[in-house]
């Protein structure tokens, strides 16, 4: 295309912008909800995904070696589960640190210290904790704790218990697990059905607004213009809405963050949108400028070729 006819295109695209300046408003508007609710859904999604997380951090599994367990033995199975591709990590907790962390949670309860004082010893055996990378892996990880422990390798004289094959333990894994899972699930959902409606939306204003230049593209086409002629400057007016809209969107995001930045990092534990708006804003930079543009440009296309029949 020669750079005479580029600069027409801009040029008839930037005059009908302003020309039709209720209509080129009514667009950015509908375009700056659009994006609006595309940028909520990221922060959405952000807060979603942190409170799973913390979800995730608080499940593990505890197993109980019995107080005469060899340290040696018990760093062998450390090692052993810890190679397994399920497991994210595993913590080690002596005797001594078991003891010093069950009086510590009784101190205020004297009864129980009087008798564990009556004892003379440490009744308590080392405890190893485990962490998966996924809920849903516990299971495999409790089952080969439980193949070693009834192995005939040495290791059932040194594991007292795991605790995943409580009931109400194993309950409350199984129950967080499918909290997780319906939890992304829906959101999926969510998601695609706002970004479906927008987009529609988006759309049928576009759709609307290239309608009220019916009578122009006649006459273009009359005259024997292109069919890519005729669509270009309707295409550079919806780059200029999604542009547009897309600044307002980046505008509008910074006080409202910033408004219920403490709030939801003091609701959801750890999450500021505004502190993660700001770090991340060349992410929503390029995200909510190049979906506006993209979107304006290809509902432009879209309807132009559709509704009038070009």
């Amino acid at each position: 295309m020669k750079h005479v006819t580029i600069k027409r295109i801009l040029r008839a695209g930037f005059l009908d912008f302003w020309r039709n300046a209720f209509v080129s408003f009514a667009s950015i508007l509908v375009m700056t909800v659009t994006l609006f609710i595309l940028g909520t859904t990221i922060f959405t999604g952000v807060i979603l995904n942190t409170a799973l997380a913390q979800l995730r951090d608080k499940a593990d599994i505890n197993v109980y070696f019995v107080p005469n367990a060899p340290v040696d033995q018990i760093q062998a199975l450390q090692s052993q589960v810890g190679a397994l591709p399920e497991v994210a990590t595993t913590t080690y907790t002596s005797q001594e640190e078991a003891l010093a962390q069950f009086r510590d949670r009784h101190q205020n309860d004297q009864l129980t210290i009087q008798a564990l004082d009556e004892l003379g010893g440490n009744p308590l055996g080392a405890v190893m904790t485990v962490k998966a990378k996924e809920i849903s892996q516990y299971d495999a990880i409790a089952q080969f704790i439980q193949q070693q422990q009834a192995s005939g390798t040495g290791q059932t004289s040194i594991i007292d218990k795991v605790n995943y094959f409580d009931a109400s333990h194993r309950q409350a894994l199984d129950r967080l697990s499918q909290i997780t899972s319906s939890a992304q699930r829906i959101g999926l959902i969510i998601i695609i059905l706002l970004i479906a409606m927008t987009i529609a939306i988006c759309f049928n204003t576009l759709r609307l607004a290239i309608y009220s230049s019916r009578e122009e593209i006649g006459v273009m086409r009359l005259v024997g213009a292109t069919q890519l002629y005729i669509r270009a400057p309707f295409m550079v007016e919806g780059v200029l809405y999604g542009l547009i809209g897309g600044i307002v969107t980046l505008l509008l995001f910074y006080p409202l963050t910033y408004w219920l930045g403490n709030a939801t990092e003091n609701f959801f534990g750890g999450v500021n949108v505004f502190t993660y708006y700001v770090v991340h804003f060349p992410m929503f930079l390029l995200i909510i400028i190049g979906t506006g543009v993209v979107l304006g440009a290809l509902a432009s296309y879209l309807a132009v070729r559709r509704y009038l029949k070009i």
